[in-house]
């Protein structure tokens, strides 16, 4: 199974930053944010909407989740970017 977590995060200001996913576009690449057991997690790369789900920008494989919310990827952004989001403690 691959690993799609970048990191647990604790989201300030998620409703200025990001955005529900029920507003995300096709043909952009997004960043995604999912919600499980283990708390709110951003993905580690770019994915496009897609009419069937979600793919990964870089490889074109399908990604099987359920996203919560959604915002432009950025090229810099890194692990350690900060971006309003705080590694979980």
């Amino acid at each position: 199974m691959m690993q799609i977590k970048a990191r647990p995060i604790v989201c300030r200001h998620l409703d200025e930053m990001w955005k529900p996913i029920l507003n995300a576009p096709f043909g952009r690449d997004l960043e995604l944010a999912v919600l499980d057991e283990d708390g709110v997690h951003a993905l580690v790369f770019p994915c496009r909407r897609v009419g069937e789900g979600w793919k990964n920008v870089a490889t074109g494989a399908r990604v099987d989740i359920r996203p919560t919310h959604w915002r432009d990827w950025a090229m810099e952004r890194t692990l350690n970017d900060d971006d309003g989001l705080q590694p979980g403690r």
